[in-house]
């Protein structure tokens, strides 16, 4: 078996301490308890660009202008499960945005010629985790604005989004502890990592099972 981790995170400055960086290594290391492999992906390193609709991706099913994308995407179809880890930006990083456009647009021009076309990723398992500098109160705007339009592109992709529950559907979103002012101009989020391992371990599992 193999997950595959997208951290979706823009943030160049914060290097390995990404918060969508570390919680992928969360996974990793739940994955490898298991024996299983897990790959991440970190947004950062690819020089993705947006779907300008040319539409040469219908005959090829990869885009003739992105090999940033094709490598990710690649990698995807060859995936028992992924994870979607995304901060909360506008809604969501523009990278996450690019990734999520050009499978969408690969699907959807093939289901357009037929309706019973199956994309690479088809009944793919997806974990969905949103973050962001709000406490317990902000986790439920994170999940209509993050987790909630990933989940939706997921879908129009044929990717199987995996809940955690009835109410949080289309993943989970964790908070921050507290926040902390500093001489830096970026305020200095802090995590209760114990709770925050807890939770996505439970929610791996379920991830899992699905895929199992």
């Amino acid at each position: 078996m193999k997950i595959t981790c997208i951290s979706g995170s823009n943030i160049l400055n914060s290097k390995a301490e990404s918060t969508s960086l570390q919680l992928c290594a969360v996974i990793a290391q739940t994955a490898a308890r298991k024996h299983i492999s897990c790959e991440i992906i970190d947004l950062r390193s690819y020089a993705l660009s947006p779907c300008t609709g040319c539409g040469c991706c219908f005959s090829t099913r990869r885009c003739h202008m992105d090999a940033g994308f094709n490598e990710i995407y690649e990698k995807l179809t060859l995936s028992d499960c992924i994870f979607f880890i995304s901060p909360h930006y506008a809604p969501i990083p523009a990278k996450v945005s690019m990734l999520l456009e050009k499978m969408e647009q690969i699907t959807f021009l093939h289901w357009w010629k037929d309706n019973s076309y199956r994309s690479e990723l088809y009944h793919l398992p997806a974990g969905i985790i949103s973050h962001g500098g709000g406490a317990q109160w902000a986790l439920k705007s994170y999940k209509a604005m993050v987790n909630d339009t990933i989940a939706n592109a997921l879908e129009t992709i044929q990717c199987r989004v995996i809940p955690f529950d009835s109410e949080w559907n289309t993943g989970i979103s964790l908070p921050i502890s507290k926040i902390e002012e500093t001489d830096s101009i970026f305020p200095v989020q802090r995590y209760d990592w114990d709770s925050i391992r807890q939770k996505l371990e439970e929610y791996i599992e379920i991830v899992l099972r699905e895929t199992l």
